[in-house]
């Protein structure tokens, strides 16, 4: 099994979680040396020691503990203690939906943020929504957060760029979209922008053709009780998702 290519600094932060595999070994004492996975209760099974608890440490942190047991246990006096990464497993993210590269990443630094591990993945596609919802669980309860990515950097929103914990999902859904039919030079189906008006959006489809007119309009909605809507909009009025606009002739 090959060992994790990481960093120094990330081999310290990594917190240790279920199903990582690592390499314990201490100085002079090669009997000592031990392959493991750590258990889904976050424990090994150490020699001398029995169960030790490492789930959630870093990876410094659990040499501390297996190297102050067996100090503390008379077992050695100043073992020098070192562990080794060999298999990620437990501390991973799913990042889902409409990104570059859609999978499993895994968490390889302490503190990674909601932005980074969607760096890792490409980012979204155009086709992506800018509002992404995060999963997991945190203190043991489900967790669930919808995130809107544009506003943590142009609203400095930094505490929605949320610190991850492993079994965290991240799904980035299809961006809304609006239908324009009818005397418009590109029918077809458009993103929603923020705050679209009627007006963008018969922009977004080309216009009106010569025998189209803006003043005749008739929009198309959804209600909530799932019953269409239909209505003869401004140009100023917002554009929602799904909504449907029809360009109908001029009268003249």
């Amino acid at each position: 099994m090959a060992a994790v290519s990481a960093s120094a600094g990330a081999k310290s932060d990594y917190p240790l979680g279920p199903g990582d595999a690592i390499k314990i070994q201490v100085f002079q004492n090669p009997d000592l040396t031990l392959e493991t996975r750590v258990s889904e209760s976050g424990a090994i099974s150490y020699p001398l020691l029995g169960s030790v608890e490492l789930g959630g440490l870093s990876v410094a942190q659990a040499e501390q503990r297996i190297r102050d047991a067996l100090q503390q246990g008379g077992f050695l006096q100043n073992p020098q203690v070192s562990i080794l990464l060999m298999q990620i497993r437990g501390n991973q993210v799913s990042v889902l939906g409409q990104v570059a590269r859609p999978g499993r990443f895994p968490l390889e630094t302490a503190n990674i943020r909601l932005t980074d591990m969607l760096a890792n993945a490409g980012g979204a596609v155009p086709g992506g929504d800018d509002i992404v919802i995060v999963t997991g669980m945190r203190d043991g309860q489900p967790f669930r957060k919808e995130v809107d990515i544009p506003a943590i950097f142009l609203h400095a929103r930094t505490e929605d760029d949320l610190i991850l914990q492993g079994g965290d999902s991240i799904y980035v859904h299809r961006a809304p979209v609006f239908y324009v039919y009818g005397e418009v030079q590109r029918p077809g189906a458009y993103r929603v922008e923020r705050a679209m008006t009627v007006m963008q959006a018969i922009a977004l489809g080309g216009g009106p053709t010569a025998r189209g007119s803006e003043k005749r309009l008739r929009l198309h909605r959804k209600a909530e009780s799932g019953a269409v809507v239909q209505s003869e909009p401004k140009l100023t009025d917002p554009v929602q998702t799904n909504d449907v606009l029809y360009v109908r002739e001029s009268i003249f």
